[in-house]
């Protein structure tokens, strides 16, 4: 996003942790409704421009959003929606992302009330492994042609009763929303998501062998200490990787294992 669109989406992350910071709030039901605006406005995009243009000063646009939301979700949504629309906006489309950022921050806010965020993003992780894992899924949960209603009840029966509900939450509204993004693309943010109500990076660490509890732990402080923040760690474990580990923080990657090392004296033989 640049620099109006930041601007206005952290004043309305800071709107929305306030919200939720009053226990009489439930989140769980405010990120129902975020993600209702969400849909109606990725699907209404007339209306979407009207509430970003920037000729139109923002107290009219505070009043449209307010007269069309009342009645149809709670008072904490439309008063976050229409403080959003006060604000400018770089691009329409800045608008719908991060309203959907916000959707799924109040799911996750919700967990962390309730005690479970470590379980949502552990399940978002294996998740987004098995995924990767099976190309028959995939292609299921990303069929243009299947109808919502066929993916929602694909997802119910591999997740209903054995994610937290949050997790299941989150991961139906990926799928049957995509909004231009792969799959993969919308998991992984998912996660990142997850490990910043925490203030937390998160490492993907595969190892050919799962690590022990020490190990996690002396592999955890040291990540924190390099990086300056804590760390959640998401754990896979892949044979093929022959020994030791490979550590993958956002776009960097730590390879620690035998085959890492194979390959890189491979690269320097050939050169």
């Amino acid at each position: 996003m640049n620099g109006a669109s930041r601007e206005a989406l952290a004043a309305a992350r800071e709107r929305l942790d306030a919200l939720t910071d009053n226990t009489s709030v439930d989140a769980a039901k405010l990120a129902g409704e975020l993600a209702a605006v969400t849909a109606l406005l990725d699907r209404e995009v007339s209306l979407r421009r009207v509430l970003t243009d920037p000729a139109q000063g923002g107290e009219a646009k505070a009043e449209l959003a307010t007269r069309l939301l009342s009645g149809q979700v709670g008072g904490e949504a439309v008063d976050l929606v229409s403080g959003m629309v006060r604000s400018r906006w770089s691009y329409s489309r800045d608008l719908v992302d991060s309203l959907e950022e916000l959707a799924n921050t109040a799911d996750l806010t919700a967990a962390q009330q309730a005690g479970t965020l470590d379980d949502v993003e552990d399940e978002v992780f294996r998740f987004a492994r098995i995924v990767q894992s099976s190309t028959e899924l995939r292609s299921a949960l990303t069929d243009k042609a299947a109808t919502v209603s066929a993916k929602s009840e694909l997802l119910r029966s591999l997740l209903g009763g054995k994610a937290n509900p949050v997790t299941e939450r989150l991961i139906v509204r990926l799928v049957t929303q995509p909004r231009g993004r792969s799959l993969e693309a919308g998991l992984e943010s998912l996660s990142k998501l997850a490990a910043a109500r925490r203030d937390r990076m998160v490492a993907v660490v595969t190892s050919a062998v799962p690590l022990s509890d020490q190990q996690k732990q002396r592999l955890g402080a040291v990540l924190a200490k390099l990086y300056g923040r804590q760390m959640h760690l998401n754990l896979d474990v892949d044979p093929t990787v022959l020994g030791g580990i490979t550590v993958r923080v956002g776009d960097e990657v730590i390879n620690g294992t035998v085959a890492g090392r194979l390959d890189e004296a491979a690269r320097r033989l050939a050169g």
